[in-house]
């Protein structure tokens, strides 16, 4: 009944949730190096759409659903995952879009990608580099061209472009000599995939681009100079798709270390996939809830982002972290938890927390006791019962709206 009247409370909204979280992920990013990682998921319910009020069409174009466009935080040296920076939550209209050649990209959705590259530069400030990386989906000029100024950008190229000299982007990095081989891990693609090593040739050059020829003019340069810097596996496994991306970067790319470097924040784009795969299917599973009403659902799934970048940064940590819990949980909540803890430790040193205390190591140990990593909870009695990640989620979940600072 609390959690309803949380979730209904006029006073309780989304813009508030993704604040809140954003600010301790700015607390934790000062003075690092930040790769701001950017996508966009759907939550489509199919089949379980009966009596939900104020939702759109679906990305199929006939159940209900909704849209979510995150933005989360990585070290870019360490690749800890921080937190949230910023969230975008829509509904589509019913009736399908028209005309939209015609249309500037401040009326389009595209506009996600570019209001998400600029709420990153903001509400990272006091970083000590911004980073923006994406997939393919935010290849369009004008992201391009509206980089902030103090920020850099990695992404993944979908257009063959028009070179401004002639030519065309793709067939233009085909001539240039190999740089030299390296090993890529590629990132698991979900529960019990361990991923795999890739080795890619690399190449790397500056282009300048030419803009697209649009039926509706804009300010944008008409050419931008950027570099592109091309992966490609050779002797992939058996079934296996190889990897072969080409990246649009601000970065360096004159030598081999760049070239390497700008592979690797790319491949950082992995993390956002965890959170979102955290949030729904491997997870949270959001497109489960009963709640009914679109403006409750998005607030729970505010909740649910946060709660699942969260679950990861645990997950992360389960090893030992140095890093402060206080990027999890609030400064004030370390002594109840240290009691908490207290309650959790047997008699031995190895039945003890090996952690510092107030240190996420410390933190993930202590959940762990709580819900267990090996997913197992003893109840009440003399029964032992097996529970899966999506119930251990829903746990720590819970204790989010019980404490809003853990």
């Amino acid at each position: 009944m609390a959690a309803g009247r949380f979730l209904g409370s006029p006073k309780v909204t989304v813009e508030a949730i993704i604040d809140t979280n954003s600010a301790r992920t700015r607390a934790a990013a000062q003075g690092r190096r930040i790769v701001a990682v950017q996508d966009t998921t759907e939550v489509n319910f199919s089949g379980r759409d009966r009596r939900r009020s104020g939702l759109g069409p679906a990305g199929d174009g006939k159940s209900l659903g909704f849209f979510l466009h995150a933005v989360v935080a990585v070290d870019a040296d360490r690749e800890d995952l921080l937190g949230v920076v910023d969230a975008h939550i829509w509904t589509r209209d019913a009736a399908p879009a028209r005309w939209r050649q015609l249309r500037p990209v401040e009326d389009k959705e595209t506009m996600r990608w570019i209001d998400g590259m600029t709420s990153a530069a903001v509400r990272l400030e006091g970083a000590a580099q911004r980073i923006i990386v994406a997939d393919r989906e935010s290849d369009f000029y004008a992201l391009l061209a509206r980089v902030p100024e103090g920020c850099e950008l990695v992404i993944r190229a979908h257009h063959d472009r028009r070179l401004a000299e002639g030519g065309e982007l793709f067939a233009a990095a085909g001539t240039w000599p190999d740089l030299g081989v390296i090993e890529v891990k590629v990132p698991p693609r979900g529960p019990g995939d361990k991923g795999r090593m890739a080795r890619v040739a690399i190449r790397a050059d500056r282009v300048r681009i030419a803009k697209p020829k649009g039926k509706l003019p804009t300010h944008d340069p008409a050419t931008l100079e950027i570099g592109l810097v091309e992966a490609r596996e050779f002797e992939p496994p058996a079934g296996v798709t190889a990897v072969h991306w080409r990246l649009l970067t601000t970065l360096p790319v004159a030598k081999r270390a760049d070239a390497e470097e700008v592979v690797r924040l790319y491949r950082l784009r992995w993390r956002i996939e965890q959170v979102l795969r955290a949030l729904k299917s491997d997870g949270l599973a959001l497109e489960e809830t009963q709640l009914e009403d679109a403006g409750r659902i998005f607030k729970l799934a505010a909740l649910g982002l946060a709660a699942a970048a969260r679950i990861l940064q645990l997950v992360d940590a389960r090893d030992g972290s140095k890093r402060p819990a206080s990027d999890v949980i609030d400064p004030e909540l370390i002594e109840p938890v240290a009691t908490i803890g207290k309650t959790l430790e047997g008699n031995t040193q190895r039945q003890k927390n090996p952690h510092a205390k107030g240190t996420l190591g410390w933190l993930a140990w202590i959940v762990a006791r709580l819900g267990g990593w090996n997913c197992y909870y003893k109840p009440p009695g003399p029964k032992t019962m097996a529970i899966g990640w999506r119930q251990l989620a829903a746990m720590i979940a819970g204790y989010m709206i019980a404490a809003p600072g853990l």
